[in-house]
């Protein structure tokens, strides 16, 4: 049960002041997120110190722990959509809700990274001689995303959702390869299975999965977003776009640690690619 589920419950539970705090952050919990605690208190007319023990009744260890609790409450899956778009929604709402989770994921993401095994990823395609992309379903999607990105440099790189295609990659890696396994819940077994073999090939083995699953026990690094979604009952989309975000932390640490000189071949490839496309209109007035 999430954390504003357990508020919906246990409301009528609170002291009269506590569920002054609660009304507010029911009416509008998105704009919680983004309130100080002085600003909560006002709005609910109550002091700060309530607000605290508002907070500390509800499990979290003080007012910043509340409100990331709640954004991971806010960012969890729903049917088709997200968890709080109701039927009755019309688009304005609905488009709003989907719009906040996003946000509100992409904090927990911020907040909860392990910026040392993105150091050490960065390092690891700095230092490999193949990058391999492989995800499955809908992380075959981010899997393939990141393929595109990293084509752009010189390092060469393979994407592939099909997994006897996975196995034989996996199997014929040597100790230089980087390995990079797509999957939100990590529990994927013909997934596992591949990275289990890139192990046993001496790979350096990464994971954009949940910490302690059964893809992430496979992995020398692991990445997570940490974002709450449950993909096995909802369509994947707070997390994915979280996943997105960690692609374009990683080709932009990588960038940069190539240094000036892979400037040149980016814009060498921006070149190659302008024939592609149409002329940007004139904004010259008209005759």
């Amino acid at each position: 049960m999430t954390l504003f589920e357990t508020l919906q419950l246990e409301r009528e539970n609170l002291s009269k002041s506590e569920r002054k705090v609660a009304d507010v952050v029911l009416a509008d919990p998105n704009a919680v997120l983004h309130q100080s605690i002085a600003n909560l208190a006002r709005a609910a007319g109550v002091s700060e110190p309530t607000v605290n023990r508002f907070c500390h009744t509800l499990g979290a260890k003080g007012y910043p722990d509340f409100k990331l609790k709640l954004a991971q409450s806010l960012a969890k899956g729903t049917p088709y959509v997200s968890r709080h778009v109701d039927q009755s929604d019309d688009t304005a709402s609905l488009v709003a809700k989907i719009i906040e989770s996003t946000m509100a994921s992409l904090t927990i993401t911020r907040r909860s990274l392990d910026i040392a095994a993105m150091d050490q990823a960065i390092e690891a395609f700095l230092k490999a001689s193949h990058i391999c992309f492989f995800g499955m379903g809908a992380s075959a999607s981010v899997a393939h995303d990141a393929h595109n990105k990293f084509l752009r440099f010189d390092t060469p790189v393979q994407f592939s959702d099909d997994t006897l295609m996975q196995k034989m990659a996996a199997i014929n890696a040597r100790p230089t390869d980087v390995l990079v396994f797509f999957s939100h819940t990590g529990r994927t077994k013909p997934l596992c299975e591949v990275a289990a073999l890139a192990r046993a090939s001496g790979a350096t083995v990464v994971g954009v999965t949940a910490p302690d699953s059964p893809l992430a026990k496979e992995c020398a690094i692991v990445l997570s977003t940490h974002v709450p979604e449950d993909t096995d009952v909802y369509m994947p989309m707070a997390s994915r776009i979280a996943q997105l975000v960690l692609i374009d932390a990683l080709v932009t640490g990588f960038t940069l640690k190539k240094g000036p000189e892979i400037h040149e071949k980016l814009r060498q490839i921006k070149a190659a690619m302008r024939d592609s496309r149409f002329e940007k209109p004139s904004t010259d007035a008209a005759d």
